[in-house]
């Protein structure tokens, strides 16, 4: 298993990094066949003391991504509260496993970066389209769009995926009726779905 650990606006020294890796490797319990793992800490001098480094971790393996992020006054501790979190995210997803016996995940979905015309020399502002807009120059209007390869999955796979981001909602095709689907966190153990019914035009 592979433990990459970087930093942004901060340097890593080598003892964090030993320490990252002992420490990671008490995840390989919870979750076999992991190969890769990565580790950013960031810092943000200007937020508050508690926010102001930043640590995620994603799981890279077969099946589905796995991410967790925790901020706190340093790297150390922020990087104790991530692993924390990932650490139930996977207890999540394993208990759910239990109920839904014999469940196969599906691969993990990859983001695609959003294709933008590049600024050329001339004088004319460059053109961007985003999410069906045409933005002109910097324009008023920031939006961040991100392309997913949609496999089908079924309403048991769809909360395993979710568990395993760590996100209180996931949008999926839905397997057994073709319709974009939500599924959301309530209470608790207790979740929502809401299935698209695309009316088609004629």
């Amino acid at each position: 298993m592979d433990v990459i650990v970087t930093g942004r606006r901060c340097s890593i020294s080598d003892d964090f990094r030993e320490r990252v890796s002992e420490r990671i490797a008490s995840i390989e319990r919870f979750r076999d066949r992991v190969q890769r793992v990565e580790v950013q800490v960031s810092t943000y001098p200007h937020k508050q003391p508690d926010h102001a480094t930043s640590v995620e971790i994603t799981l890279y393996g077969r099946g589905p991504v796995v991410r967790s992020e925790a901020a706190a006054d340093d790297k150390s501790m922020a990087f104790e509260h991530a692993l924390d979190k990932m650490k139930s995210q996977l207890r999540r997803a394993a208990d759910r496993r239990k109920v839904h016996r014999g469940l196969r995940v599906a691969e993990s979905l990859a983001s695609a970066p959003v294709e933008q015309s590049m600024p050329t020399e001339s004088d004319e502002p460059p053109v961007q389209r985003i999410g069906g807009l045409e933005i002109t120059g910097d324009g008023p209007l920031v939006v961040r769009e991100k392309i997913f390869p949609a496999t089908p999955l079924t309403l048991a796979q769809a909360l395993d995926e979710m568990e395993l981001v760590g996100h209180d909602f996931f949008l999926y095709v839905d397997a057994e009726s073709g319709a974009p689907s939500v599924v959301y966190r309530r209470r608790a153990y207790d979740y929502g779905v809401i299935h698209l019914d695309v009316a088609k035009q004629e």
